[in-house]
């Protein structure tokens, strides 16, 4: 077995489907199918027990094989990224996690300058929540995570930058109207969203009135800018709305609440040429960045 029919048996294990397993790996499920097939004649088992609507069982072989896929891919990406950073190169593949907005707002810039002091790198990049990249961190599934809010991390982490949350309408309010006003939810992060609520719970007795809750902040930014409601949206989001007007959250001694963005990573990793340039590089970036504000 090589590398990639360890990844097609985990993944075929997570999603319990050939077509969706073939998908994912942009293969025909005929040519999937004959893959496993060479799979199981190499080790003279069965790896799928049964097939239904509902998807597939796999045999205890085969779930023992998606058990130690793994640790056999983590030992395969080792063997290969010691064998790179042997050379003087800085080369092979970085494996980054990012939050849904670092990666939308932040990341493209980055791993272009990046690429172009690096040429021999490549990315693969995982995005999604900032909870699931922890997951991948803690996995040791990337190299590098880029998260928002304030996750218990005992390893290498760097602050990028901070940010205040808003009260943002298109006109104007006093925050003790709030209760009295439409308000435009959007699905959050579980950090965010406690930050919020904390300071709500802080200064209103009666729970908002929400006209309407949305999948994304970006709806949410868009319903506020037509005057359908207000929102509370992390500020970051509202760089060049002109047009709206804000108010910042405080807390009761009057600070500013904060939403921060780090960059956590493992000591360990650092060994590794191209781990340790690419932290060096993002410290540069958002130093520099901060020094000329």
């Amino acid at each position: 077995m090589d590398y990639r029919d360890w990844e097609i048996i985990k993944a075929l294990y997570e999603h319990k489907n050939i077509t969706k397993t073939a998908h994912s790996f942009f293969l025909t499920q005929p040519a999937l199918t004959s893959r496993l097939k060479l799979m199981e004649r190499e080790l003279d088992i069965k790896i799928i027990a049964a097939r239904n609507k509902k998807g597939i069982h796999l045999t205890p072989q085969g779930e023992y094989l998606a058990t130690e896929a793994d640790e056999a891919l983590s030992l395969y990406r080792e063997i290969k990224e010691n064998i790179l950073n042997m050379n003087g190169e800085i080369r092979g593949t970085l494996r980054i996690g990012a939050s849904n907005f670092f990666t939308k707002y932040k990341l493209p810039l980055l791993l272009k300058k990046f690429k172009e002091q690096y040429p021999l790198v490549e990315f693969k990049v995982r995005t999604g929540w900032s909870s699931d990249i922890m997951k991948a961190l803690y996995n040791k599934d990337i190299h590098i995570g880029f998260v928002r809010g304030d996750y218990s991390w005992r390893d290498q982490k760097h602050l990028l930058f901070e940010e205040t949350l808003c009260i943002a309408s298109i006109d104007k309010l006093e925050i003790d109207q709030l209760p009295f006003k439409r308000r435009i939810e959007y699905k959050s992060e579980f950090l965010l969203k406690l930050l919020i609520d904390n300071w709500w719970v802080e200064n209103y007795s009666a729970s908002s009135l929400t006209s309407i809750k949305v999948n994304r902040v970006d709806t949410c930014k868009e319903m506020v800018l037509n005057g359908i409601g207000y929102g509370i949206l992390p500020s970051m989001i509202l760089e060049g709305e002109e047009a709206l007007h804000k108010i910042i959250l405080k807390d009761k001694q009057g600070e500013a609440i904060l939403r921060r963005t780090w960059m956590y990573s493992y000591k360990g990793w650092m060994e590794l040429k191209i781990v340790k340039a690419f932290v060096e590089f993002i410290e540069r970036e958002f130093f520099n960045h901060t020094c000329e504000q």
